[in-house]
């Protein structure tokens, strides 16, 4: 009965978790800070095909992962005053499974398609009709009586976000009337939605604590807002519930997030490159497996960020420590530079 009761509290605490991050997501283009570009170019869009009285063209939302791609598609279902249905590109492996979701589509729906990039190839080329003429062909019977009947659409918009725009292939890629690429936030703005978090969260922090946090959060308000609650957490656990700087910075100092924002992950990426690969080159597959992470996890979470802040750089013979990240480590680079990167146009290895 014990272990009853903890499964139904751990799942409740889950639950809660998960309603709590949905709450702190911005409900308009207004209050979408960090990507007033890209914010500005959605608007313009949106109000022409309201004023058209006509669903908006597709739009394509393409960068690294928490930079808010699912939340600027529910604010365009919500301007839209439209339903919207989410889905993901692995849970569509056969091109039927699509076909039965377009075909369930109301008018004006906004079909949001999360890792779009990882949709199967034959449902690809039947998103390419629907996307164009709005309708999808039902093959019935098989081999030589095969017959395709013509089945018409509602016109829907269809949102598509990719952290890997480079892997779709160019047909689906045109079809897309906008595409958006959502850059990393300066800390300004994740000291902004740091503090419009808090007051959502109803938890009293300084100033210094915010731009803390803000300054940590790899530019990412995803990871804005979660340290800001496992702050909060220290604060109500270790102090007065109140978060002050020392709060901010014992709790993630604890959480193993250093000054620039790297984590665990990071470092070991860093020192494994230059402690045992002497600063790379390095193909990404050998630091993967010398750190115990998927290649793909690497390149998705980790290298975005830090060849962002310079401290690693991509080149065709593989990855290469930078004398920034050299430094990071307290360590001095050879030479006073970066190994590896006088040989940047050197033939490259097929791990790169």
């Amino acid at each position: 009965m014990s272990r009853e009761n903890d499964s139904i509290l751990s799942s409740a605490a889950a639950e809660a978790e998960r309603l709590q991050e949905l709450a702190l997501r911005p409900k308009s283009l207004a209050d979408f800070t960090g990507q007033e570009r890209v914010s500005n170019q959605i608007q313009l869009l949106l109000d022409a095909a309201k004023s058209r009285n006509h669903p908006a063209d597709h739009i394509l939302l393409s960068g690294p992962p928490g930079l808010g791609k699912t939340t600027l598609a529910m604010i365009i279902a919500s301007e839209m005053n439209a339903p919207i249905r989410i889905t993901s590109g692995p849970a569509i492996t056969h091109a039927g499974d699509l076909a039965s979701i377009l075909s369930s589509l109301v008018e004006g729906e906004i079909l949001f398609l999360d890792e779009i990039h990882r949709m199967s190839r034959p449902a690809e080329e039947l998103l390419y009709l629907a996307m164009e003429d709005f309708r999808v062909d039902v093959i019935v019977g098989k081999g030589a009586g095969a017959t395709a009947i013509p089945l018409q659409l509602p016109h829907f918009t269809l949102v598509g976000a990719t952290t890997r725009a480079g892997l779709l292939p160019s047909p689906l890629r045109d079809r897309f009337g906008f595409t958006a690429q959502l850059d990393f936030y300066e800390n300004s703005s994740l000291s902004h939605i740091v503090k419009r978090s808090a007051q959502l969260l109803e938890v009293g922090i300084d100033g210094d604590a915010i731009d803390e946090i803000g300054s940590r959060s790899r530019g990412t308000p995803r990871v804005a807002n979660r340290l800001l609650r496992r702050v909060r957490d220290y604060a109500q656990v270790r102090g007065d519930g109140h978060i002050r700087l020392e709060d901010a910075r014992d709790a993630l100092e604890m959480y193993e997030v250093d000054e620039s924002g790297l984590d665990r992950m990071d470092r070991s990426l860093l020192e494994v490159l230059i402690k045992r690969f002497a600063g790379g080159p390095v193909g990404i597959t050998t630091l993967a497996m010398a750190i115990g992470e998927e290649a793909e996890t690497i390149e998705s979470l980790a290298e975005p960020f830090l060849v962002r802040m310079g401290f690693l750089a991509r080149t065709p013979r593989g990855r290469v420590a930078t004398e920034l990240g050299w430094n990071q480590l307290g360590l001095k680079a050879p030479n006073g530079s970066s190994a590896g990167l006088a040989s940047l146009f050197d033939t490259p290895t097929n791990e790169a």
